[in-house]
């Protein structure tokens, strides 16, 4: 039978086989992912009044041609041509680029409609598309869908084949939504709100249109995770794992701090989910410093002592040696045993791990990738936790959790976004935040100067060196780039390690494309203050942590997201020293600017990640392709987070009523379930 996914493109008319390659390159493999490919904007044709548009506005306006062309010619195909017009009894100039084939088609008297920039000063409009009286189609008053395309297509050529393929197949599009939703919120019907995005008569339509679209679109998103939560704790195969509480309770007054009251909240959270027999799937979210490792080391702990073995998996080899020394400190005394598992080990090494995890003589593994090989097993793994999560892609998350019999997971993220937020987007998980410090940490002072400060920023690093603390220097390359006019990390350890070897300071280099084993080596001179500036690229962003290290410098800050150069400032600031961070920037970079203001503003983790969002969206913000949030074709998380809500209240409800597992007016949607897997016995990612 034939639907919109097995119709092929070029069963469309007008798309040949060339076309249909280009539209495949874009994603779109059959009709309905081609109807489901909406404009990301559009564009306005509504005649404007010249008294009430601003200066650098696109506007569209109709006259009357009170002069012929004049042209001007220069370079080979290079033109400029001047027309005046009257416009709203305005006399303005329009100017055409590059278009010298119009000149026949103006001739003064004629009536124009033109649609351009308008420029206030000098009353001049430069035209993008003009439409001469009588002479074809009019766009006059209409929004033209402005869609992402690649290769040869052309938006034209675009807006008339999403049109065709909704002609021929507008009728194959069915309701998805239960009849009580579309009621409720008063959309209209699907085929309409398709066809409305494509082509609105007027904004208000278009809004409504993409509204209903937004809503189903959360809420398909939504009623799968609800689905697959209330199937899990229904299923309860994870383990109930039987913790001795008061052996934990010991555990945590014995640490070398005062865990924070968040803290506390945190690990009474995990530990109870540990305790119930459906598998705990819980994010661990909290700004960089907030002590997530030890909340991690605690759960890890109750597992091992209920007679279970735990797995961290990190995102570098340089952070899983961190992390197993960390573990090696805190476990001593009470005979866990950490082994790691990193891709540097001999096979020798290797090996040894393999057979002791799959003995049981190791308790908890900390490794990078090297965890999920074919070849590591366990011989009762419960507990696995994943840091920097949004490293990890969903399949290797996923491949972890399968090496035990249902194990539970936590997962840990220094990215932060707003609680409430994060609740919605991530629905099939738990979340957990950690909102305060520990105590004793000093505020990191930031400050944001521009290249010509950078001997007074050399000064300060000399001074910081002479007081027996240690730098960073964060560069965004590895070698010069012929594109990009940015520091590279190769010259400015050249430039600097001439600068301050002959004070006596030695100056490291760290980057992406040295070995592992490089790399651990510059670390380890590092942290043990033989090196003293540490030159590197973003590969120290996460985690490593050296108490003496009080300076960060990043050049070209303008070119790093907000939430990336916080988790960079977050490398200092770990010890008893005043930390401070200097950010080299662009000051004529817009968005470099506001960039820099949210980083000298605040050193909260949340309210940086929120501003992240509004500048970046929440597509990059996630790191979507990798994170497991969805590349929503028309929802953004941010400006939808009301319907995000509402859909997923919707969604709960209805999992909750007996009638939608087994009433025919929900069929559809049982059988989206089913398509999406939510009823095997997999887990959801």
């Amino acid at each position: 039978m034939l639907d919109l996914y097995t119709a092929k493109l070029t069963d469309i008319r007008g798309v040949t086989e060339k076309k249909r390659e280009e539209l495949q390159e874009l994603g779109l493999h059959s009709v309905g992912q081609l109807i489901e490919y909406y404009p990301f904007r559009y564009e306005d044709y509504t005649l404007r009044d010249l008294a009430e548009v601003k200066d650098g506005d696109k506007i569209t306006v109709r006259g009357q041609l009170a002069s012929n062309p004049q042209m001007q010619m220069y370079g080979r195909s290079k033109s400029r041509m001047l027309c005046k017009v009257i416009i709203d009894n305005f006399f303005v100039t329009a100017v055409w680029f590059n278009q010298h084939y119009l000149k026949d088609k103006l001739a003064a008297g004629a009536e124009i409609v033109l649609t351009g920039k308008w420029d206030q000063k000098r009353l001049q409009l430069t035209v993008s598309e003009a439409e001469v009286s009588g002479q074809g189609g009019s766009k006059i008053g209409t929004l033209q869908p402005v869609y992402s395309i690649t290769g040869t297509l052309t938006q034209k050529w675009m807006r008339k084949t999403v049109k065709q393929a909704l002609t021929q197949y507008a009728g194959l599009i069915q309701e998805v939504l239960p009849r009580s939703l579309v009621d409720k919120y008063g959309f209209m019907p699907r085929r309409a709100a398709i066809g409305m995005i494509h082509e609105p008569g007027d904004l208000e339509q278009g809004q409504q249109a993409r509204r209903r679209m937004v809503y189903e679109e959360l809420f398909l998103f939504q009623l799968k995770m609800q689905a697959y939560r209330a199937i899990t704790h229904d299923r309860a195969d994870g383990v109930a794992h039987p913790l001795n509480l008061p052996d934990v309770r010991a555990f945590v007054r014995a640490l070398p701090f005062t865990l924070t009251e968040s803290q506390k909240k945190v690990v009474a959270e995990i530990l109870h989910d540990l305790q119930e027999p459906f598998c705990m799937n819980r994010l661990l979210q909290g700004d960089v410093g907030a002590g997530k490792t030890v909340v991690a080391a605690v759960a890890l702990y109750a597992v091992v002592k209920a007679g279970y073995q735990g797995a961290l998996m990190v995102p570098t080899e340089i952070l899983a040696e961190q992390h197993k020394r960390s573990l090696d400190k805190l476990f001593a005394p009470y005979g866990v045993q950490v082994a790691l598992l990193t891709g540097s080990l001999t096979d020798r090494q290797r090996r040894d791990v393999l057979g002791s995890l799959q003995m049981g003589l190791v308790d908890v593994v900390v490794g990078t990738h090297a965890l999920i090989q074919e070849d590591v097993l366990f011989r009762q793994l419960g507990l696995v936790v994943t840091d920097e999560q949004h490293r990890f892609g969903v399949q290797q998350r996923s491949i972890l959790r399968k090496k035990g019999m249902n194990p539970d997971v936590l997962t840990m993220t220094a990215t932060p976004i707003p609680r409430t937020l994060a609740i919605t987007a991530f629905g099939d998980m738990d979340v957990s935040t950690l909102r305060e410090l520990p105590k004793g940490r000093k505020p990191i002072k930031t400050y944001a100067v521009t290249h010509d400060m950078l001997p007074r920023v050399l000064g300060f690093i000399e001074k910081a060196a002479a007081a027996g603390r240690q730098t960073y220097v964060i560069c965004p390359l590895i070698e010069e780039s012929e594109k990009l006019d940015v520091q590279n990390a190769i010259d400015v350890h050249v430039q600097l390690q001439q600068h301050f070897a002959p004070h006596g300071y030695v100056t490291g280099l760290l980057h992406g494309r040295m070995t592992a084993a490089e790399k651990d080596e510059v670390m380890r001179d590092f942290s043990e203050n033989r090196v003293h500036i540490l030159v590197s690229t973003t590969v120290i962003e996460v985690g490593v942590d050296v108490p003496n290290a009080t300076l960060m410098i990043v050049y070209d800050a303008h070119r790093f997201g907000l939430s990336q150069l916080h988790q960079l400032r977050g490398r200092v600031g770990r010890g008893e020293h005043q930390s401070f961070c200097i950010l080299i920037a662009d000051p004529k970079n817009e968005v470099g600017k506001e960039r820099m203001k949210a980083m000298t503003s605040t050193g909260d983790g949340f309210e940086i990640a929120r501003r992240d969002l509004e500048l970046r969206g929440p597509g990059d913000f996630f790191g979507t392709k990798q994170s497991g949030v969805p590349d929503f074709r028309l929802a953004d998380l941010l400006k939808d987070f009301e319907i995000m809500e509402m859909a997923r209240d919707d969604a709960a409800d209805l999992v909750r009523d007996p009638e939608f597992w087994t009433a025919a007016a929900y069929l559809p949607l049982r059988q989206f379930l089913q398509r999406e897997h939510i009823f095997d016995s997999d887990v959801l990612d």
